[in-house]
């Protein structure tokens, strides 16, 4: 039995079984556990590995890979079901911690970056106004 920090207990895994078990046409019983699938795909994407990098206790990495083309694929509606009980896990989590199922404010970041000497005569500040500019404006 595998237990890695990507995995999910199997109480949020039943939240979300439905949705995984119904995103392919049943043609013949399944060879694994859709649990252990899905775990395989949480270790594949919070780590960043390839997927042949998949430690052994998880199914082979082609039945991975392939159930993760399944359910990144979009429905009519443009949500994937990959996407949809990953929105189910978050508002679980954030709801078990008393916030709100969303977010309520993002942080912008923006970077200045030094150019040439050249830029201040060519009027140019990587996308900005320049200030000269500003000034002969005035």
């Amino acid at each position: 039995m595998h237990q890695y920090p990507s995995d999910i207990n199997r109480e949020e895994y039943e939240q979300i079984r439905e949705d995984l078990e119904g995103a392919r046409k049943k043609t013949r019983p399944r060879e694994y556990d859709l649990y252990d699938v899905f775990c395989a795909v949480l270790y594949v994407v919070q780590g960043g590995i390839q997927w042949r990098m998949l430690p052994s206790d998880y199914p082979q990495w082609q039945s991975v890979y392939y159930y993760f083309r399944v359910w990144c694929e979009k429905d009519e509606t443009g949500v994937s079901v990959l996407g949809k009980v990953l929105h189910k896990l978050v508002k679980r989590i954030r709801n078990e911690d008393l916030r709100r199922n969303k977010t309520t404010f993002g942080i912008v970041d923006a970077q200045s970056v030094q150019n040439a000497d050249t830029a201040e005569e060519k009027d140019y500040d990587a996308g900005k106004k320049c200030q000269e500019s500003n000034a002969m404006l005035s």
